[in-house]
């Protein structure tokens, strides 16, 4: 890469910085002796992101941009500098666990990732030396250039140009499944007239730069013959073969490589995908900024109190603390810099920095219960759900905007051939009776089309002969459909084999014997055949069918003018065998109509617009007959087209668009496309839950508006707002006039006078309401005008945020995403959701704060460049309203109770300095410090995180109003947040407090020694320990196996931990503060007393809330087992308790539980730390009262 960029910089001229020229085979050409083939990069793939070299210091730059481990490693970095009150092991430690626990996940992923690498630069590959010797290589070795053979069912091991094909037709097969997910066969060509013999082949390859479509190459091949004019041949995409790709049904290729490692499509594909953050991590720096500011406050106040009681006599050079000379000579001000860099250290620790390790294993663990979930298995594909980020989990509870495509996504992309009409006659696919087919040699036509169902005034009316034949030899020769190289039976095998098989499932499409990359064709093409009219598939450019009369037709195919989303049709350009040039043209209805006849657009459009009525997919078919002359000039339009570097697509649509004109209309097909399983249901317990719905599609509207009723975004009581052209009427300035009107009047309408109930009755969804309900209908050509204006954008957002469902038809796919990104920047910033399954619909995926892909029948572009994959609609309803819901309930009070745990772990530390004088003396001993975060409170908030479900799936999917109690980040908003800060503000002042007012008794053991103030800390942090592990307790509803291990084993690992902490001298340790404080304080009675009264004291409020309030609603509250068993297939996975966890479907008795844990308000945080006054200091080992270090009380 960095080679590349070189040349880039200083090589060749701006032509060579645009494109390449690579020598077939390495050999010299004529023209270009004195030409220096530039150096391209070798085929070495490297995926890995670190070396052995640079991996220490690259993955601390990268773990140290963290803001959290950046403060850390500053705090670290002034207890080693400063004299600060604390060891800087306390933060050191905690700081290295999370760096080192992050660089052995970073370290080995990266080790996985080197190890698939060199599986694929050592895999063997042959390689033609001079065109004609073989030797085999290491794929990482061969260069651009080299001449490259691979047989069937390899995969290509570098981008090649298609040279020569085993296959008699030049042809060969691929699939790209492991590019796009697209399992079925494409075909690619030769480049035409290359030498057979490729050890004489003498050319050179001019293409473009790397880019990383798949779907783009343009380039051209000169070929140099002695003696002969240098001929130029064009290069596109159906000449590359990519790496990854496969060969299949062809023995053996041969082609020039032109792209190779990290150059390949495939390599620049995996490389810069951009990251979503979620609003809980917005959410977590805006209280960590409030917890930093309190940090900051409590250092400057307890550095500003501790100089004001220096200032009063005798206190600021007491006699037993005389100063030295130095610290006499020290400037006040830094004095006083370093003492609030003390209290900083001394206060560090209300920064939750092990949170963020928390929060990353909790995402990443969660996510595989969505991989594991039984539910979402679709049988048919054999295949789950997936996760490709596990960093939005949470953000699935909080959509409010759902963007969703409606071909393969709100409905099957299943296609079947309903009917067609041919010049304004109408023909049903019905059933035929049996004296109506003619069976020959095995294959059973229809003969002749006789189901029709003509005009009103012409009920049993048919088009003329000519015509019925001209249109089926249009569906017969205008698509890219191949036929499967026939089996034993020949042609007459895989025909009869399609009379066994249902035309509309395309999921066979194999096995009826044809090979396309979209539905609708091989649908067309099947259509056809059911009237008699066979496509026998292609030879050589030569296109063959078969008519009614089972003669074999044969037409050399010229050209092939392909569909792409902004011309929305496609041409081919054939020639008969009695020299006729003929054009068809298939495609949308409103691409048609203006390049045909027009009093020939009457006849049909009220048959497409029925069609369309009806749910049905339409296209229209036209053709042309190309005399001689205006072909051989289109020719030359095309080839020329077709050699340009720069802006070839450009050029070709210019072509393609002055050869489609005056075409003959002859009639259009409608195909219908089922809904997906449970689509309308699952729709409306997205509008239940408070979404609001867009679809955006490409279709024509009336056949989107029909497919919004079936899915019951619209109901019949349904008021529709239609905003296209249709509706605006004129041109110029006056249009733009009428849609301004339009826009006002429906602001008014659904904005300015809607009920004021009407919040309440969509909140209830309740069709039968007597407020009125609004869509809204907006083509893409209006939308255009929208986009482009601030005014319009303003109105028409203001108007679809009050309608129930919004349409967009005949949408381009940017246009899609430009909608999505308009409704994310709106006020309030709403979390949208966008899925889709085709490769239209990834631009609205990646714009989406969430996105869904589906593994529909458009191959699997969506679902590579998506967050989540799922098989079917239907489980988009478990996806947000179960997984997304608890996702975000257990990440939320992850949250706050980490910030209410260290807000009672520091705020005794804060109160203590009021009775020490200021002196930064810390009341928990080094070893609390470190391992408070790390082992004592970590593991229950992480099963718990896990876990949790307050609420069971099956009530969470029957109720989809339980979705909007979390809507708009409710857990996380301030005022749950400041119920845990006071919480926490609590608790802490009650450990402190309390544990004070023992300490008022002087004799505290049997001995009449009286405990220090080491002992006095250990009392508050086992008050501490205790409390805030118990309050997770008593808010867990879901209770495993899991759940009982870690919260009473951390408390267990406390006391054992203190135990053998206090009581072994430790040789390592240059004073032993705890030694045998932990013993001697559990023999006291009256210790024991403070640490269960404290502890009874501070979950007070909450066994009175759970023991006082009302259930919420009669099917919120368990009266049954726990949690009952739930579709959630993860957790039991890993809590494999009989009675509550199974992969079974939930059980009719399951019942909510008390709905009080997680969302009753919100989890308090406690600061950490509190000091006392007037005890004594626990001596090493002796218990004595004798101060050390420690200021007087």
């Amino acid at each position: 890469m960095f080679r590349r960029r070189l040349n880039r910089l200083f090589g060749g001229d701006e032509k060579r910085a645009d494109s390449r020229t690579i020598h077939v085979g390495h050999q010299p050409c004529p023209a270009t002796d004195a030409f220096i083939q530039p150096k391209f990069c070798d085929n070495r793939i490297v995926s890995s992101k670190y070396t052995v070299w640079n991996f220490l210091p690259k993955n601390l730059f990268e773990q140290f941009r963290r803001i959290a481990n950046f403060y850390f490693l500053i705090i670290f970095l002034v207890q080693v500098i400063v004299d600060t009150p604390t060891s800087p092991v306390t933060s050191g430690l905690p700081l290295f666990f999370v760096i080192t626990v992050t660089a052995i996940k970073q370290g080995y992923e990266d080790w996985l990732r080197h190890k698939a690498d060199n599986e694929v630069n050592k895999y063997p590959v042959t390689v033609l030396e001079g065109g004609k010797s073989q030797c085999k290589k290491d794929s990482e070795k061969i260069k651009v250039g080299d001449i490259v053979e691979v047989e069937e069912d390899e995969t290509f091991p570098c981008d090649l140009i298609l040279l020569r094909s085993s296959r008699d037709d030049e042809t060969c097969f691929v699939t790209t499944a492991s590019l796009d997910g697209e399992s079925n066969h494409k075909t690619h060509y030769t480049v035409p007239d290359t030498e057979k013999d490729l050890e004489s082949l003498n050319a050179t390859i001019e293409c473009e730069q790397p880019q990383p479509d798949l779907y783009k190459f343009v380039g051209r091949m000169h070929i140099y013959r002695d003696g002969q004019a240098t001929a130029v041949r064009s290069l596109g995409p159906e000449n590359l073969l990519l790496k990854g790709a496969t060969l299949k049904n062809t023995k053996k290729i041969h082609g020039v490589a032109v792209y190779t490692g990290m150059e390949t499509k495939m390599a620049l594909n995996y490389q810069g995908k951009s990251q979503k953050r979620s609003a809980v991590e917005k959410s977590i720096n805006a209280f960590l900024m409030v917890y930093l500011c309190l940090l900051v406050g409590k250092a400057l106040v307890c550095t500003a109190l501790k100089y004001v009681w220096q200032s009063q006599p005798g206190q600021d050079e007491p006699w037993y603390n005389l100063k030295t000379q130095k610290e006499k000579a020290t400037n006040l001000y830094l004095k006083m810099f370093t003492d609030f860099l003390s209290f900083m250290v001394l206060f560090n620790f209300i920064i939750p920095v092990s949170m963020y390790v928390t929060v990353e294993m909790q995402k990443f663990l969660g996510s595989f219960f969505i991989s594991w979930d039984k539910d979402f298995f679709d049988p048919e594909i054999q295949e789950g759900a997936l996760v490709n980020t596990s960093d939005l989990n949470e953000e699935l509870g909080q959509v409010e905007y759902v963007f969703t495509d409606k071909t393969g996504t709100l409905t099957q992309n299943n296609m079947e051939f309903k009917e067609c009409c041919i010049d304004g006659f109408q023909y049903l696919d019905s059933p035929v009776p049996m004296d109506r087919l003619c069976v020959t040699d095995g294959l059973c036509v229809t003969d002749g089309l006789c189901i029709t169902d003509g005009p009103n005034s012409k009920p049993q009316e048919k088009a003329c002969k000519e015509k019925e034949e001209l249109f089926l030899r249009a569906l017969c020769l205008c698509h890219t459909v191949q036929v499967k190289e026939s089996g034993p039976g020949g042609v007459g095998g895989w025909v009869r084999g399609l009379d066994q098989v249902d035309g509309g499932d395309l999921g066979l499409e194999e096995q009826c014997g044809f090979i396309a990359s979209s539905p609708d064709e091989v649908a067309l093409v099947k259509g056809a055949m059911k009237y008699g009219f066979l496509f026998l598939g292609s030879d050589c450019k030569n296109m063959k069918i078969m008519n009614r009369n089972k003669d074999i037709e044969e037409y050399e195919l010229l050209h092939v003018l392909n569909f792409d989303p902004v011309r929305r049709r496609m041409s081919v350009i054939v020639k008969s065998r009695s020299g006729d040039i003929l054009l068809f043209c298939k495609g949308a209805d409103s691409s048609i109509f203006p390049r045909v006849k027009q009093e020939e657009v009457d006849r049909v459009r009220r048959h497409v617009e029925r069609n369309a009525t009806d749910g049905y997919r339409t296209l229209c078919v036209a053709y042309k007959q190309l005399p001689v002359e205006e072909y051989e000039k289109a020719d030359t339009w095309l080839r020329d087209a077709r050699l340009v570097l720069q802006d070839r697509e450009e050029k070709l649509t210019a072509v393609y668009n002055q050869i489609e004109t005056g075409m003959s209309l002859i009639g259009a097909t409608a195909v219908e496309d089922r809904l997906q399983e449970q689509a309308a249901e699952t729709m409306e317990a997205l509008q239940g839950a408070g979404m609001k719905v867009w679809v955006l599609t490409g279709d024509k509207m009336e056949t989107a508006k029909s497919t919004c009723y079936a899915c019951r975004l619209f109901q019949r009581t349904t008021e529709l707002l239609e905003l296209t052209v249709r509706t605006l009427e004129g041109r110029g300035p006056r249009r733009e006039e009428r849609l301004l009107d339009l826009l006002q009047e429906y602001h008014r309408k659904a904005v300015h006078d809607a009920a004021p109930t009407k919040a309440t009755a969509k909140r209830n969804r309740s069709w039968s309401s007597s407020s009125q309900e609004f869509g809204f209908i907006v083509d893409g050509a209006t939308l255009s005008f929208i986009l482009n204006n601030s005014r319009y954008r303003s109105l028409f957002l203001q108007i679809c945020q009050n309608c129930t469902a919004v349409l967009c038809c005949r949408m381009a796919p940017l246009q899609k995403a430009q909608i999505v990104k308009m409704v994310k920047s709106s006020k309030g910033s709403p979390i949208t959701l966008s899925i889709g399954d085709g490769a239209n619909d990834v631009s609205m995926i990646l714009e989406a704060h969430v996105g869904i892909g589906l593994k529909g029948k458009e191959g699997r572009q969506a679902v590579r460049n998506s967050d989540y994959a799922i098989p079917k609609l239907k489980h988009l309803k478990k996806l947000l309203l179960a997984h997304g819901h608890l996702y975000y309930v257990r990440i939320a009070h992850l949250v706050q109770y980490f910030f209410y745990k260290n807000l009672c772990f520091i705020l005794p530390q804060f109160l203590y300095q009021f009775f020490c004088g200021y002196s930064q003396q810390p009341l928990y001993d080094a070893a609390y410090l470190t391992m408070y975060n790390i082992c004592f409170t970590s593991m229950p908030i992480l099963a718990y995180s896990l876990l949790e479900q307050h609420i069971c799936m099956e009530i969470l999917m029957d109720n989809a109003t339980l979705y909007r109690a979390m809507a708009k980040n409710a857990l996380l908003r301030w005022g749950p947040f400041l119920y845990w800060t006071a919480l926490g503000v609590f608790h802490g002042l009650l450990f402190f407090f309390g544990a004070h007012f023992l300490f008022g008794n002087s004799a505290l053991q049997d001995t009449g020694q009286v405990f220090g103030n080491w002992t006095f800390g250990t009392i508050v942090f086992t008050v501490l320990v205790f409390t805030v592990t118990l309050k997770l307790a008593m808010d867990t509803r879901h209770w495993t196996w899991i759940n009982h291990f870690v919260i009473w084993g951390s408390l267990v690992f406390y006391v054992f931990f203190s135990f053998f902490w206090g009581g072994i001298i430790w040789p390592f340790l240059q004073q032993q503060r705890m030694y045998f404080v932990f013993s001697s304080m559990l023999s006291s009675l009256s210790a024991w007393l403070v640490i269960i009264l404290l502890t009874v004291l501070s979950l007070l409020p909450d066994i009175l809330l759970v023991i006082l309030r009302p259930p919420q609603n009669p099917h919120r509250r368990q009266t049954g087992p726990r949690l009952p068993p739930s579709g959630m297939s993860t957790v039991f996975m890993l809590s494999q308790t009989p009675s509550t966890h199974t992969f079974r479907r939930p059980s009719p008795t399951c019942r909510n539980v008390k709905q009080d844990c997680c969302c009753h308000g919100a989890v308090v945080q406690v600061p950490e730390g509190a000091g006392l006054k007037n005890w004594g200091n626990d001596g090493v080992g002796t218990g004595s009262s004798v101060p050390q270090q420690d200021p007087a009380f």
